[in-house]
């Protein structure tokens, strides 16, 4: 088993780079970015939320999450990122990676 995967690389060594190589990798660092827009961009929706829902009115000060509201939004976020890698990585063993990535691209159109 080892010969076969030694084989393997041996002959990705060797291959030349074609137009798929770097669509591969475009398409893959589309999908880098894409979840780590989620992360990123959760901080921004941690202060909108505050200023929208914990504003006191009348105050000079725009509101702000409490510490365990906040840590709440970030940490379901995080185990929501990782539920989603887990189950979409097993469906994409199972379906086919390139199928599942349609399905999560549509979802996210969708959203």
């Amino acid at each position: 088993m080892v010969k076969e995967q030694l084989e393997v690389l041996k002959a990705l060594d060797i291959a030349k780079t074609q137009l798929y190589h770097f669509t591969a990798i475009v398409i893959a660092g589309m999908g880098f970015f894409t979840d780590a827009y989620d992360l990123f961009c959760i901080s921004l929706v941690t202060k909108l939320l505050g200023r929208i829902y914990y504003t006191v009115p009348g105050s000079a000060k725009p509101g702000s999450l409490p510490p365990n509201v906040a840590a709440a939004v970030n940490g379901v976020a995080l185990v929501g990122t990782l539920a989603g890698q887990l189950f979409f990585g097993w469906l994409g063993d199972r379906m086919g990676r390139k199928r599942v990535y349609g399905l999560t691209l549509l979802i996210m159109v969708v959203q």
